[in-house]
């Protein structure tokens, strides 16, 4: 009797086991980006593999996601997780290392899409932005929107010392490439706050992506920054929103591992599957963030192709955010920023 109980608790387990394993949970940032991923990667892995995915939603929530790692009780399998978080908890030690031999992706991938506990889901855009049924003359770059004279009125940038400081020395006339090297010193800190002070007065201020769209079709600003995504959605509603691709500052959402997954090789295996070109394809159709897999772009309409921030004409001068930069300096910088904006 004891011996056919233990035999069929085994069986139990072994059928829980099996079953556990065939279920892959993805975490990702919820909204539109969700029921994008849903269509472009969830189901058609589903369909695929015969593994069901359980999604679920997080907003960078690095601490929970410690407590699991350190605990050893990870129910994560898979994350969307932006760069700078995952540079963080690269450094913590709450990612896998990624195999990419393992990963298998045959096509070449943007430049900056490979980390070592992350790979590139798609590529968004923080661009100058403008309202072209308000403004006679199109801004050209950074140093137009810094033009008070040439583009009197009100413009607006997010309220972060992350994306200001870049703005302010590409206006200054200070190279993309070359703009971390000079916010690497203090003299170069101190011209990028210098040159913010010039149009202080002239800035109202973002905090939400859905903002500035706003600001521009109502006229409250000439021109804002903003997130390519937002006004590629205006545009598709109706709006005469323009975007200058000149110096756009440019970031990734990677997909991730959490250490100690128990379904690693699931977990692979889904990523594999979402980095393919024909998968990639169905996202950007849907939320207009430039594919990292470059093959993609080739199964793209020519007029979403060219609208993205893969583009190659759009990628000529842009800068891609340098993320070791601001998790080694953000947080000082960030104080000195509110301080500064605080100030009248």
């Amino acid at each position: 009797m004891k011996k056919s109980t233990a035999v069929g608790l085994v069986a139990v387990l072994a059928v829980s086991g099996s079953a556990m394993a065939e279920n892959v949970t993805v975490i990702s940032y919820g909204g539109a980006s969700k029921e994008a991923q849903v269509t472009a990667f969830y189901k058609p892995f589903e369909q695929s593999t015969g593994k069901k995915i359980v999604a679920g939603e997080w907003n960078g929530e690095m601490a929970k996601l410690k407590a699991m790692v350190d605990t050893k009780s990870v129910s994560w399998d898979v994350l969307d997780v932006e760069d700078t978080d995952l540079a963080r908890g690269c450094d913590d030690g709450l990612f896998e290392i990624l195999d990419y031999e393992r990963l298998g992706i045959k096509e070449p991938l943007v430049e900056g899409s490979k980390s070592d506990c992350g790979v590139g889901i798609f590529v968004w855009s923080n661009v100058l932005a403008y309202n072209a049924d308000k403004l006679k003359v199109a801004p050209t770059g950074w140093k137009d929107f810094w033009d008070l004279k040439k583009f009197p009125g009100k413009r607006s940038l997010r309220k972060s010392a992350r994306g200001s400081l870049e703005f302010a020395l590409m206006a200054d006339g200070v190279a993309p490439a070359d703009v971390y090297k000079v916010l690497s010193t203090p003299a170069g800190v101190d011209r990028a706050f210098a040159k913010l002070d010039e149009i202080k007065s002239s800035i109202q201020w973002w905090e939400a992506g859905a903002q500035p769209p706003q600001y521009l079709m109502s006229g409250d600003v000439v021109m804002s920054s903003a997130y390519n995504g937002r006004i590629h959605a205006a545009k598709t509603s109706g709006a005469n929103l323009r975007i200058v691709w000149d110096g756009n500052l440019y970031q990734f959402d990677d997909w991730a591992i959490p250490k100690g997954t128990p379904n690693l090789e699931a977990a692979y295996q889904f990523i594999s599957f979402a980095m393919k070109p024909e998968q990639q394809k169905i996202y950007t159709e849907k939320m207009a963030y430039g594919p990292s897999n470059t093959s993609a772009a080739a199964l793209l309409s020519a007029d979403l192709a060219s609208e993205l921030p893969t583009a190659p004409e759009n990628m000529k001068n842009a800068l891609q955010m340098n993320v070791a930069f601001w998790t080694d300096h953000g947080e000082a910088l960030e104080e000195r920023f509110i301080a500064w904006s605080s100030r009248k």
